[in-house]
């Protein structure tokens, strides 16, 4: 599922690479945004998952429903709201964020963004189906659903771009359709009777404020910290744009690839809210601790077998996007050396971090995330990168640096017990 999440947008970069560098500009533009959104949203659903995963625990089912059910409430009205707002002020927006970009730049990104905030329920909406059924130990269904989704995403992109030759609008709104088409699917397995948790009589939903206080309680701390990431992101970003065309590319084809290898051991992470959440409404604290090893345990072999055959096939993956000899230079650079740090800290930075949310720690982890990312994430990138004149593998070993400080904030606090003194939410 986390796979083929990260092909969503891929696709629409591939489709609209050949209208040229203003299309392919504006995409990667306005998915900076879109990122930033998808991420908030997925927070809030994982808050309703941690919610529902407390009450399956101490086998309340009814709860789990009407928290789910909230969860539907909240994340709707909240992404009905940004996706107006966005269309209202989507000029306003783009040019404070993006600046002067060359006129055909932002006249497709002022397309691409139409359709992509026109989705934002979609997203939010499909995520909270994802989330539930996760919760309720059923992580193929939403597989299945992606699965699909990509398909119809690929088939109405070249549909769209290559025959209706609609440009960049047209890859948008493939994107949207797949996403709608994402939200339909899941929200109507949920009614299946045969589910722990069954959602039905959607108009019918009414606010429980105390419901969503505890849906909130772990969704808007993860929100912030998945947004600070990004903001964070963006600027060490902006501080590599100075090191030159080479460096940028680079530091670009490092992330992507990146992202692949990272999957396996993200995905143990989500596993790990619905097991950690399930022990700890049942008040299994023990329990909770030993799944925790024993996913973590995977989470480190999924990234082992990611990033033993990357430190290989570096130069080789590298030759498919056709950089200058110094760009490719950098980027074996780079990989070679994020494949040998993660293996030892990744999981402990990322992983681990998924059981303390989903036992309710979740300040913790954000205070943590937050103080890491702009002490050491951006701190050591731009003294190693610029005052230390190491370029774009300063900016990388500061990457590291911030992981290590939160592999060993989030070690001392699983071993010291204290992620679980909360208690369930239930």
């Amino acid at each position: 599922d986390q796979l083929l999440n990260s092909f969503m947008g891929t696709v629409d970069t591939l489709v609209v690479s050949n209208l040229g560098s203003a299309a392919i500009s504006a995409v990667s533009l306005v998915d900076s945004i879109n990122i930033l959104v998808v991420q908030a949203f997925f927070a809030l659903a994982s808050g309703g998952t941690v919610v529902c995963s407390h009450y399956l625990g101490c086998e309340k089912k009814e709860r789990a429903t009407n928290a789910a059910r909230q969860l539907v409430f909240i994340t709707f009205a909240m992404s009905l709201v940004i996706a107006i707002a966005c269309h209202l002020f989507s000029n306003q927006l783009l040019g404070v964020i993006f600046g002067q970009v060359e006129p055909a730049v932002m006249d497709n990104a002022k397309k691409y963004f139409f359709f992509s905030a026109m989705s934002y329920p979609f997203i939010a909406l499909y995520d909270d189906g994802a989330c539930i059924l996760r919760a309720q130990e059923n992580s193929k269904l939403p597989m299945q659903i992606s699965f699909v989704a990509n398909g119809i995403n690929v088939a109405l992109n070249l549909i769209f771009v290559w025959v209706l030759h609609l440009g960049v609008a047209g890859s948008s709104a493939a994107t949207m359709i797949a996403r709608a088409f994402a939200m339909v699917a899941v929200l109507y397995k949920l009614r299946n009777p045969k589910m722990k948790i069954q959602l039905r009589d959607y108009f019918s939903i009414r606010p429980e404020w105390e419901e969503i206080k505890r849906i909130l309680h772990i969704g808007v701390p993860s929100g912030i910290e998945n947004g600070m990431f990004q903001i964070g992101k963006l600027m060490v970003v902006s501080m590599v744009a100075t090191f030159g065309t080479a460096s940028t590319a680079a530091n670009s084809v490092g992330y992507t690839v990146i992202d692949f290898a990272n999957i396996p051991a993200a995905s143990m992470g989500l596993a790990l809210i619905t097991v950690v959440g399930q022990c700890i409404g049942a008040g299994e604290k023990e329990q909770a601790k030993m799944y925790t090893k024993k996913v973590l345990w995977w989470s480190y072999i999924g990234d082992w077998a990611c990033n033993i055959p990357l430190f290989f096939a570096a130069g080789f993956i590298a030759s498919w996007f056709h950089l200058s000899p110094e760009a490719t230079h950098i980027t074996l650079t780079i990989l070679r050396c994020f494949n040998v740090v993660s293996l030892f800290i990744w999981p402990l930075s990322f992983t681990l971090s998924n059981p303390l949310r989903a036992s309710g720690d979740v300040k913790y982890t954000m205070t943590v995330s937050i103080i890491s990312m702009w002490l050491f994430r951006v701190g050591s990138s731009y003294i190693f990168g610029v005052v230390l004149g190491l370029g774009v593998l300063g900016v990388w070993i500061g990457m590291f640096v911030d992981w290590a400080a939160r592999s060993a904030c989030f070690v001392i606090r699983f071993i010291s017990g204290k992620w679980l003194e909360r208690g369930s939410l239930a």
